[in-house]
């Protein structure tokens, strides 16, 4: 894009007086940009969608298989992973698919909203483009109003296509099209909280983070909200106050509701137009909330390039930490509810949930820790992703300029995040052994669940070190390290039910080391994937010293 391009491209006789003019060009801009990203999103959560149907497909095969999921989705736990469980007295597959997995894709939708209007304003400033474009015959709110319009068509296309899917399997045609109404909803509600939280800092990781600290008290708030409700006693209101709990108080395929989707899109029009009147009250580039000024001179122990690193990834460490021992004393402390849940459960399920041996806690606890590896393994990426942005927004030209090599600038950052990998696995399950040793009153938990955890950290290093070397060498590839992360999450819960043959099984680096405490830690496998791991990083740092900063090859 550039400023002769946009000015073009205005049309002749609109002044600047209107605050929104240049936005219909701007929408094309921003859609040209997203022609990977938009389809990503658009075909990824009706497809998730639609492999969610296939395996339930497989594991209820019969009227007595659906009946025996019923024990654990009415149950707190379940309420608390799933939903309500409207219908759940007479359960059909659409109620069972849009009422326990259909919170997974409303998430989806949710942080669908959000980055969207993220990346097309904040970013935008940040780098130094909206400037460009603001020196045009653009209105101020132009960019705003481009980014909310391209997150509300995202919103509708996902929203149609879920319905037709839906619809193409033989559910209710009405139930369908109102499930993927709601999860265009819940797109929307985070846009508008993301057009809020843009205002408020200057910096584009923050604004994302506040929308996504949202997006998680949304969720924890309905899951209270809907236990409350399950157990038929404390405050299921909280429910009420959730753009999810909207959404699932729709009632798809039982009571189809459509009038709390009014509550969330009026949500949506309510911090839309916040985000429009804070937009107005702050300087260009600035954000409401000013930074927290920095002291003169920096540390001493600042000096080195390992250290820089430690203090650009120490926000996130801490964030994340937090966050894995939150979710790691939840996950626990409903070990034994779920056991209990899951007692009739069929076969195939709790296959799925790691008790094929037989020994459903010990395949529920294996379980976890897979789940807490590729969560780290997401943390390991960003923080690949992080460099990237380091490198565009000219940040790690002037460390490079001084006596820093290339080789200590990526080698520092790799360093810092390597070591974070076993720091958060141990926080991830010290907090799942805290909660299963008070679920179950088992205290030895705790000590399996950190051996299990950590465990994983060889197959972490060796997604670290793949996506140090894609951003080493060819930086745009990067984004194809999130296929790894998608498959180990595939071949880990569900191949059990696909019946993956195991030479395709075993592509995840997930697969290789063994589900502590269900089965043995393969000693074997976690040497090679720390040596395989160390090889991607070294060959890393020497593809990082051959290309083009703000490059790739």
């Amino acid at each position: 894009m550039t400023a002769t391009t946009l000015h073009r491209a205005a049309p002749a006789g609109t002044g600047t007086g209107n605050a929104v003019t240049g936005t219909g060009n701007l929408l094309r801009f921003m859609l040209r940009r997203d022609r990977i990203r938009l389809p990503a999103w658009t075909l990824g959560l009706p497809l998730l969608m639609t492999y969610f149907a296939a395996a339930l497909d497989t594991i209820a095969q019969t009227p007595e298989d659906l009946a025996g999921l019923t024990a654990f989705t009415s149950s707190p736990a379940g309420a608390l992973f799933g939903g309500p469980g409207f219908g759940f007295d007479d359960l059909t597959i659409e109620r069972f698919l849009a009422g326990q997995y259909g919170l997974y894709v409303l998430l989806g939708a949710g942080l669908m909203g959000l980055l969207t209007v993220v990346r097309h304003t904040r970013t935008e400033e940040r780098t130094g483009r909206a400037e460009l474009v603001r020196a045009n015959v653009v209105g101020r709110h132009a960019q705003l109003t481009a980014a909310l319009t391209l997150t509300a068509a995202m919103a509708a296309l996902v929203a149609l296509l879920i319905g037709a899917m839906m619809t193409s399997r033989g559910f209710d045609a009405g139930g369908s099209m109102l499930f993927g109404a709601s999860v265009g909803a819940v797109a929307l509600a985070f846009a508008g909280i993301a057009a809020v939280t843009v205002q408020l800092s200057e910096y584009p990781r923050a604004a994302s983070g506040m929308a996504g600290t949202a997006l998680g008290a949304a969720f924890v708030l309905r899951g209270l909200g809907d236990m409350a409700a399950v157990q038929g006693s404390g405050p299921s209101w909280l429910s009420w106050l959730s753009p999810i709990g909207w959404s699932q108080q729709t009632a798809a395929y039982v009571h189809d509701r459509w009038w709390p989707l009014a509550i969330a899109l009026a949500f949506a029009a309510a911090t839309a137009a916040t985000g429009y009147v804070l937009s107005a009250r702050r300087d260009f580039g600035a954000g409401l909330v000013p930074p927290r000024p920095g002291p003169p001179r920096a540390a001493s122990w600042l000096a080195g390039p390992l250290a820089l690193a430690f203090r650009l990834h120490r926000a996130s460490l801490i964030g994340w930490s937090a966050a894995l021992l939150v979710a790691g004393v939840a996950y626990g402390s409903f070990t034994q509810p779920l056991l209990d849940g899951f007692e009739n459960a069929p076969a195939d399920l709790v296959e799925v949930m790691g008790g094929g041996s037989g020994d459903l806690l010990a395949g529920y606890l294996g379980m976890m820790g897979l789940t807490m590896a590729l969560v780290v393994g997401v943390f390991a990426v960003l923080a690949v992703q992080s460099l990237r942005a380091e490198e565009t927004e000219g940040r790690a030209e002037p460390v490079l300029a001084t006596s820093v090599s290339r080789a200590a600038w990526i080698g520092g950052h790799l360093a810092v995040v390597a070591l974070g990998v076993p720091w958060l696995l141990l926080v991830a399950g010290a907090g799942m052994g805290v909660g299963a040793a008070a679920s179950t009153g088992d205290p030895g938990l705790l000590g399996d669940l950190l051996l299990g955890h950590l465990a994983h950290t060889p197959a972490v290093w060796l997604v670290l070190g793949a996506a140090a070397l894609l951003y080493a060498a060819a930086p745009r590839a990067l984004p194809v390290i999130w296929v790894v992360l998608g498959y180990g999450l595939i071949a880990g819960y569900f191949a059990p039910i696909l019946e993956l043959p195991e030479n395709v099984l075993r592509l995840s680096p997930f697969e290789h080391v063994g589900e502590y405490p269900l089965e043995d830690v393969s000693v074997v496998a976690v040497v090679v994937l720390t040596v395989l791991a160390g090889a991607l990083a070294q060959a890393a740092v020497a593809a990082f010293r051959r290309r083009d900063l703000a490059g790739g090859a």
